[in-house]
């Protein structure tokens, strides 16, 4: 599809078709000093479009601040007591099933029957329960299907090689809370995540990825080796745990050690979260091992405040989504995608074709922007030169 380079992407994909590109911003042509409508369509993807404004510091009426302290006295210490109980909960859980289980030093616990299972369930359960005190109350998944689908009689579904991992939109840190509520995966996370206090044997329970800190060409091939053998040992191995892996987010945002770097687990993808309505460009490191993957799209329907996490710190981000009584969010579920011959060959077909139909089936706008346009739409914002930053970052 053809390109208009002399306009940017809108801001409402609504209207528009899944295979129509967002067009990159020439930074180094912009002024110092940018409207706060122009800064949203240029950098469209990262704009909020919600009660709060960009970074969620808009203006407020009295009712809606009036509601705001309400819901910081009575609902916020709630929701954080339940939530660090049900951390609690779950690592008591991972404790109690790894008493006596070998490769929980190195970071892998050999589980096994019910103690796998027990982990798995508890995950599930517990993780649907954090999304419930979120605010996430009904969750509606549809099943889609797609040609690619079609080329398979069905039944051979079972003779199929298992999927090694599901491939989503990334929007906010809550999907990773959705995914472990109905699939239980892995992740990819920096060594340091294994040390932390709970989450630590938590995460080495689920079989996260657990990477150096080197220098950025060495841990991007360590990564893209480490995700493709996992791949490749979840389909020999119905043990294994599928991977979760947002594609358009860069594995090197995992290894910072800058201020985004040392928020939380989930701010080491902060840098590629979109307002749900864009889809950025796919890294080939979900598809070099030409397994068959899980497609997932989630989208964020909102009244007053998103969940997306785009243009907002962290302690803001949650802060307001725990002091709203109900957030929403769709989750479309399409049918495993195996990768035809051409595929298989060329992990750039494989990826391209993946992020267009995720594009297509969830009426998402495909955009080429990426983390250095991210930091310097969030520079803007807060009155800095958005072209220095750019030229740092290079």
């Amino acid at each position: 599809m053809a390109v208009d380079t002399t306009t940017a992407a809108p801001s409402h994909p609504e209207g528009d078709e899944g295979g129509e590109e967002a067009v990159r911003p020439l930074l180094s042509g912009a002024p110092a000093e940018v409207e706060d409508e122009e800064l949203d369509i240029r950098y469209a993807p990262y704009a909020r479009r919600d009660a709060y404004g960009p970074m969620g510091r808009g203006p407020l009426s009295a009712a809606q601040v009036a509601r705001l302290v309400l819901a910081g006295v009575v609902l916020l210490p709630l929701r954080l007591v339940a939530g660090v109980l049900l951390v609690v909960a779950y690592y008591l859980v991972c404790r109690v099933c790894t008493l006596f289980v070998g490769g929980v030093g190195e970071g892998r616990p050999r589980l096994q029957g019910l103690r796998r299972e027990a982990v798995l369930r508890a995950g599930r359960v517990l993780s649907r329960a954090m999304l419930f005190v979120f605010g996430f109350y009904w969750i509606p998944v549809s099943d889609r299907s797609f040609p690619n689908a079609e080329d398979v009689p069905k039944d051979h579904y079972e003779e199929l090689e298992r999927p090694g991992a599901i491939v989503s939109n990334h929007v906010s840190y809550v999907d990773i809370l959705y995914h472990m509520s109905a699939s239980s995966p892995s992740f990819v996370a920096k060594n340091s995540v294994s040390k932390l206090p709970l989450i630590g044997l938590i995460s080495k329970c689920l079989g996260c990825i657990f990477v150096q800190r080197e220098s950025k060409c060495s841990d991007s091939k360590g990564v893209s080796g480490a995700v493709t053998e996992r791949l490749h040992e979840v389909s020999q191995d119905e043990n294994s745990p599928m991977i979760l892996l947002f594609p358009g987010t860069n594995l090197r945002i995992h290894e910072l050690g800058g201020k985004e770097g040392r928020r939380t687990v989930a701010a080491a993808a902060e840098g590629t979260t979109t307002n749900g309505d864009y889809l950025l460009p796919f890294k080939t490191g979900a598809f070099l091992a030409r397994a068959p993957l899980q497609p997932v799209i989630l989208r964020y329907p909102c009244r007053r405040f998103s969940p997306a996490w785009d243009s907002m710190d962290g302690a803001r981000h949650v802060f307001l989504l725990l002091c709203q009584f109900a957030n929403y969010i769709e989750v479309v579920r399409l049918p495993v995608y195996y990768p035809s011959e051409q595929e298989k060959q060329d992990p750039r077909v494989y990826a391209n074709n993946v992020r267009k139909l995720l594009a297509t089936e969830g009426n998402l706008v495909l955009s080429n922007l990426g983390l250095a346009e991210k930091r310097a739409y969030h520079a803007a914002l807060n009155g800095n030169s958005p072209r220095a930053l750019h030229q740092k970052d290079d």
